[in-house]
Order: structure tokens, then C-alpha cells, then sequence
């Protein structure tokens, strides 16, 4: 099939090396059917292309929007950042205006990592105080002792002895016994 010279009847070449008439139309044929061929993957090599194509720039838009996403997450993450420490600040404050507001609560009585934390804080140590002193009250009135010296009086001679009594007098008028 190389050379040419022996092929089959029907695409055979005559002694001058020309083709049969059905043989001519069987090669047209061919032919006609390759070229149908060639045009149908030309075709399809074509959208594939397109299609390609539309794929690389639907990724790189995707790729900028991701891109632009990322900026973004960066800026607000910096802004979280920044409210944090702000909200931060406002709370120690808070703090430091509670505990000089309240100044019979003790310091460590108040605490708190927000507001409504902080002012649960103040309250509670308000209660603690109110009961340290209901109970401090409580406990002065049970042993009231009276201001400054007893009054001199003299002493009761109930319960004693006549010799005591006389005892008594004679110590009071300077003498002795």
C-alpha cells in the first residue's frame, strides 16, 4: 500500500496509474466524510476553547473577588482589633469609676470583664457591706458598754454581816479597823 501500484480492484490504478470511476467516487466519498469529520472536531476544538476560556476568566475573576474578600477580612479584622481594645478601655474605666463611687466597698469586691458583670459586682459587695454591718450593729447593741467612768456610789450593804457594816462605816468616818 505504500508504493500504490497493488492495491484492490476498486481503488486500483489502471496500467497509466489512473483510479477506476468507482473507485474515484468511493475516494470522494472518503474524503467527503473525512472533511465532515475534520469541520465536527474543528467545531468541537472551538468550544472547548471558549469554553476554556470562559473557565480562566471566571477563575481570575474569582481569584480578585477572593482577593478583594481577603482585603476586606484584613480591614475589619483590624477594626475588631481596634473596637476590642476600645471596649477594653471603656470597661477598666467603668471599673475605676464603680469602685470610686463605692468607696465603703473594698476594692476587691468589685470586678467584673463587662458592664453588667461589673454591676452585678457592685451590688453584691453593697450587700456584703450592709450585712458586715447589720451584724457589726447588731453585735455593739448586744454589749453596749456606757461612756466614761461608773458613778461613784457607795457600796451596797445588802448582803452583809453587822461586824462588816460597822467595819464599813469606821473606814468611811477615816478611821481604821
Amino acid at each position: 500500500m505504500e508504493n500504490g501500484a497493488e492495491q484492490n480492484v476498486d481503488n486500483t490504478p489502471q496500467g497509466n496509474g489512473a483510479t477506476s470511476p468507482e473507485g474515484l467516487e468511493e475516494l470522494k466519498a472518503q474524503l467527503e466524510e473525512e472533511r465532515t469529520a475534520k469541520a465536527a472536531l474543528e467545531s468541537s476544538l472551538a468550544e472547548r476553547t471558549a469554553r476554556v476560556a470562559e473557565l480562566e476568566t471566571a477563575a481570575s475573576e474569582a481569584k480578585s473577588e477572593s482577593e478583594a474578600k481577603g482585603a476586606e477580612l484584613e480591614a475589619k479584622t483590624a477594626e475588631l482589633t481596634v473596637l476590642g481594645q476600645a471596649r477594653d478601655q471603656a470597661v477598666a474605666k467603668c471599673l475605676e469609676l464603680a469602685r470610686a463611687l463605692n468607696p465603703e466597698v473594698p476594692d476587691h469586691l468589685i470586678a467584673g470583664a463587662g458592664v453588667p458583670e461589673i454591676e452585678a459586682s457592685v451590688e453584691k459587695a453593697k450587700a456584703i457591706v450592709e450585712a458586715v454591718r447589720a451584724s457589726v450593729a447588731k453585735e455593739a447593741a448586744e454589749t453596749r458598754v456606757p461612756a466614761g467612768a461608773p458613778a461613784r456610789t457607795a457600796p451596797g450593804t445588802e448582803g452583809m454581816s453587822a461586824r462588816e457594816k460597822i467595819t464599813l462605816g469606821i473606814q468611811q468616818k477615816g478611821g481604821t479597823s
